[in-house]
């Protein structure tokens, strides 16, 4: 419907994007640029036609969160209060000192616009933002039509599609960052103010520059963490190696050589393991039992959320959380890659998965696969499966436009942009196919196996070379043949203890337990390392401080440290007493 040209104040959350879909949306034509109150959030200026509305947009950003939310002034300082009196101590949002500017420029743009359209990330936590900014908006124009677009990637067809079909913001997605805001808050200032005030006189850290007194953070995503660490390593630490035997077989033949595996594993009783060993040398005549052959096939990963890109990351090129999700941000800002804080892993029937495809064509690495995916005669396409999560936001992660390395890019970028479109291409991809053979034997009662693998077509291996699937042949055997071993073992071993938390592993515990979410799960790693609770080493793997030890063993001793807020002042004083003595007794060594 044709009018009066409306003034349209569009806010994005960083300005990176503001510019990213501004031009998009200008056409990079009449596109004007000025300063705002912030020197990094700045206005762009062009006219455009929502659904036949001609419109003068207003585009600028925020960065981030414009609101904080802190107890009330009273509350603030550390001895102010008893840290119970924090879970009901008054609580208010307000606009920080450095981001006033931006507010200011907020205010000044709205009172002259008649909409006001918020493209901030479409997950909740955009969604608490884009209200932070209604909030401020409304408060000096009230008649502001309210508008929420919504996209997963910097595309022209993605922003356009998202500006002609804007929809209603959600308010309870925002109440429920709302919520679990104040949660954080409270347990967080609460338990970082009882343990670091108890134990303020115990120990320092000595840093390159100064002595400072430790802050004891506690965070309810924070500690389970680092539970799963400390576990771990308690776990390791508990270990006591057993020795134990098995026996082990081979047979050469002019088709090769066939190792066969114990079917009883291994015995920890030396004595028995020697008898049965000492009955196959006597009666060494193998007699083969079981001969089974079958198709094998190896499937391709679903497609591609946020946790699974981080523990890819990780264990293929030993790139931290943390690093995954900066990179990912940097190369979704230009528009390489979707939105990557998503929980969503199927695509939906909506996605034209052929045309992701077809971008990917002219690439010098994986070009050529891409071109056999979309050859019919070649059968190799296979529509993705589904993955079973569906955050109803945003889409997998996948490339959304083609690139054989910007010259900016560092090879961290390089990386996992090549994951990214290496993932994607292998989901669409049929799975490999394998003969498998099974050859089963008897010795003097005891039974063997051997197991031989061919790969038949590789299908989406061809592709995604961070996965392999080993074998090989073994030699051709029927049922009743007999021949002798070529060795026959009796070989020892040792028992050993589980590997330290990879940062994998530890995403894995996370996810499974639901600490934390996609968008969070590497701040809460990062704050393990920060707070010295937890150290990383060069194979990404996570050991214990004697701080964060300390810590863990402390609450696991008191066992009841769920229901400290509820207590009365007698009961919170013993707990703080017996909090202290765990604490002070597992913190000799760390001073």
């Amino acid at each position: 419907m044709a009018g009066r040209t409306v003034n349209v104040l569009n806010v994005a959350e960083k300005p990176s994007v503001a510019k990213s879909v501004a031009t998009i949306l200008s056409r990079n034509q009449g596109l004007r640029v000025r300063e705002g109150r912030s020197r990094y959030n700045k206005i762009f200026e062009f006219n455009y036609a929502i659904r036949g509305q001609p419109c003068h947009m207003l585009f600028t950003s925020v960065t981030g969160h414009l609101m904080e939310l802190e107890f009330e002034e009273r509350y603030r300082k550390w001895l102010s209060c008893d840290p119970a009196d924090l879970y009901h101590a008054p609580v208010h949002k307000f606009v920080p000192e450095d981001k006033k500017d931006i507010k200011r420029t907020l205010e000044e743009e709205s009172r002259r616009c008649q909409w006001l359209v918020l493209w901030l990330d479409c997950d909740r936590e955009g969604e608490n933002i884009a209200f932070e900014v209604i909030e401020v908006c409304t408060a000096v124009n009230r008649h502001l039509t309210l508008k929420r677009a919504r996209f997963s990637a910097l595309i022209d067809r993605e922003i356009h599609q998202a500006m002609q079909n804007l929809v209603e913001p959600n308010k309870w997605f925002a109440d429920a960052v709302d919520a679990r805001q104040e949660i954080d808050l409270r347990i967080g200032a609460s338990f970082t103010r009882f343990q670091t005030m108890l134990m303020k006189d115990s120990f320092i850290i000595e840093s390159a520059t100064d002595d400072r007194n430790l802050v004891l953070s506690y965070g309810p995503c924070q500690f389970p963490t680092l539970g799963f660490i400390v576990e771990r390593y308690w776990e390791i630490q508990a270990h006591e190696p057993e020795e134990f035997w098995s026996i082990n077989c081979s047979h050469k033949s002019d088709e090769g050589i066939a190792s066969f595996s114990w079917m009883r594993g291994h015995l920890f009783d030396y004595t028995c393991a020697v008898i049965i060993y000492e009955m196959c040398v006597q009666e060494p005549t193998a007699t083969v039992t079981k001969v089974r052959q079958q198709e094998k096939l190896k499937f391709p990963p679903h497609p591609l959320n946020t946790i699974e890109l981080e523990k890819r990351a990780s264990r293929y090129f030993r790139m931290s959380s943390e690093q995954t999700m900066k990179v990912a941000e940097e190369l979704y800002q230009a528009g390489f890659i979707s939105y990557p804080r998503t929980e969503t892993d199927s695509f939906s029937s909506r996605t034209d998965l052929h045309t992701i495809v077809q971008e990917q064509q002219a690439h010098p690495e994986w070009g050529t696969y891409a071109q056999r995916l979309l050859d019919p005669g070649a059968s190799l396409w296979r529509n993705p499966s589904n993955g079973g999560h569906d955050d109803k936001a945003h889409p997998p992660i996948h490339p959304t436009k083609f690139s054989i390395g910007e010259s900016g890019w560092s090879q961290d970028h390089r990386k996992l942009y090549e994951l990214v479109v290496r993932h994607f291409l292998a989901c669409v991809s049929q799975p490999a196919v394998g003969a498998e053979t099974t050859v089963e034997i008897d010795i003097a009662g005891e039974l063997f196996s051997a197991c031989g693998r061919v790969i038949l077509a590789k299908n989406y291996l061809d592709v995604y070379r961070f996965e392999s699937w080993g074998g090989s042949m073994i030699p051709t055997y029927i049922v009743g043949q007999q021949f002798i071993p070529t060795t026959l073992t009796l070989d020892s071993g040792v028992t050993r203890p589980p590997p330290l938390l990879s940062e994998a592993d530890l995403l894995s515990c996370m996810d499974k337990e639901g600490i934390g979410t996609d968008a969070t799960m590497h701040d809460h790693i990062k704050k393990l390392l920060d707070r010295f609770y937890a150290t990383k080493d060069a194979n990404t793997r996570f050991t214990p401080t004697n701080l964060g030890e300390a810590l863990v063993m402390g609450y696991d001793d008191m066992g009841v440290v769920g229901s400290w807020p509820s207590v009365g002042a007698i009961e919170q004083t013993m707990l703080g007493i017996s909090f202290g003595n765990h604490i002070s007794e597992q913190l000799w060594n760390v001073t």
